[in-house]
């Protein structure tokens, strides 16, 4: 594969960071883009505007207001915006670049919360979105990544799961609380989770840079997808600490609200355009991602 020059919006957060590690181990040449200025040595920045986008060969935005929190109307304003809009933007900027200065690929990150929360079945990157809220974000994230033919550029859409790994914080929230012995399963346990190691994420995004193949949504998660109860008996089974402290449904929705609904929905995904396009995993059963991020 060719040098890229690759773009990165929303480089300096825990995903961003890892990407641009890993574009640059595969011979890649990244932009790092934010909305502030920023320098660093051996880094290039651009702040993000229309002009931030040219003479790249591909473009990732990952960019989203972080939605682990209440999801008051003002929240999901700004979840809104920071997505939907943000995406919109970045298109116009693509339909009104030069030919020969537009990027040919655009990643435009999802999550697996499209699927809303479907019980045993089992999802891929043709199942129908699910009917709830973080839902309907979901599609219309994707949906304005697609408004339209953009002439000359593939576009393709990370459906991305829940993240391990260091400085992450998903993963520094789970270690911290079944550290301490408090850990257990979030209500009955039951629920599909889709989890990967970001080691896999950021090398499947790469994959996804340089298979032409490739577009549209996909799926990124781990093969090895377990139920909730499985999850928390591995993490606390690795930290040596016992995992007996349910936490119910009804008091997750006391202190989370709304979003409480996102973490007990049941996701059986499955990353089917992944593997059918021949990426190997590095960490694809859970024991062995939770062991490589404690060791």
């Amino acid at each position: 594969m060719e040098e890229m020059h690759v773009g990165v919006i929303g480089a300096s957060g825990f995903i961003g960071r890892n990407l641009c590690d890993a574009l640059e181990a595969k011979g890649h040449t990244v932009i790092r883009i934010s909305r502030r200025e920023h320098s660093a040595p051996g880094q290039v920045w651009r702040v993000l505007g229309e002009d931030c986008i040219l003479g790249l060969d591909a473009i990732v935005n990952l960019a989203g207001d972080p939605i682990d929190k209440r999801w008051t109307d003002e929240n999901k304003k700004k979840f809104r915006e920071s997505r939907v809009g943000l995406t919109k933007e970045i298109r116009g900027w693509l339909e009104r670049a030069p030919e020969d200065k537009r990027p040919k690929i655009w990643l435009n990150a999802s999550a697996v919360g499209y699927y809303g929360d479907r019980g045993e079945d089992i999802l891929n990157e043709h199942s129908p979105a699910g009917n709830d809220y973080l839902s309907e974000l979901c599609a219309d994230w994707e949906s304005a990544a697609h408004e339209g033919r953009l002439e000359g550029v593939r576009v393709v859409n990370p459906r991305i799961g829940v993240i391990l790994g260091e400085g992450g914080m998903a993963w520094i929230k789970m270690k911290k609380v079944f550290s301490t012995g408090l850990g257990g399963k979030l209500g009955n346990g039951k629920q599909w989770f889709p989890w990967m190691h970001v080691h896999d994420l950021v090398y499947g995004m790469v994959h996804c840079l340089e298979h032409d193949e490739i577009h549209g949504p996909v799926n990124m998660v781990a093969p090895g997808v377990v139920r909730n109860e499985v999850f928390s008996q591995n993490l606390a089974k690795a930290l040596g600490k016992p995992a007996l402290i349910p936490v119910p449904r009804f008091g997750l929705r006391i202190i989370l609200g709304e979003f409480a609904d996102a973490l007990l929905a049941s996701q059986r995904v499955f990353p089917g355009k992944l593997e059918e396009s021949g990426f190997k995993f590095a960490h694809p059963e859970l024991e062995d991602a939770i062991s490589d991020l404690l060791k």
